[in-house]
């Protein structure tokens, strides 16, 4: 699920926050955005993956891409 080159609309920069943080940033942009529009979320917390999975499934927001590189985790979430 590689796509570096993915259209997004915002950028969230949750590196170095602790679960639950990113999802709860994550739910604060998403609630700025229109239906439709892509988040991507950058991430350093391992933990992020399993908890975007969930928030993808508990909300209802498709989780396009979850990727790991260098330590670093990139998803893209678009919004319902």
């Amino acid at each position: 699920m590689n796509n570096p080159a993915m259209q997004f609309d915002k950028e969230l920069d949750a590196r170095g926050l602790n679960c639950p943080l990113p999802i709860l940033r994550a739910k604060k942009a998403l609630t700025d955005m229109a239906s439709g529009q892509v988040l991507k979320i950058l991430a350093t917390d391992p933990g992020s993956v399993k908890d975007f999975q969930a928030f993808s499934k508990q909300t209802g927001n498709a989780l396009l891409s979850s990727d790991a590189a260098d330590g670093e985790f990139i998803f893209f979430l678009k919004r319902k």
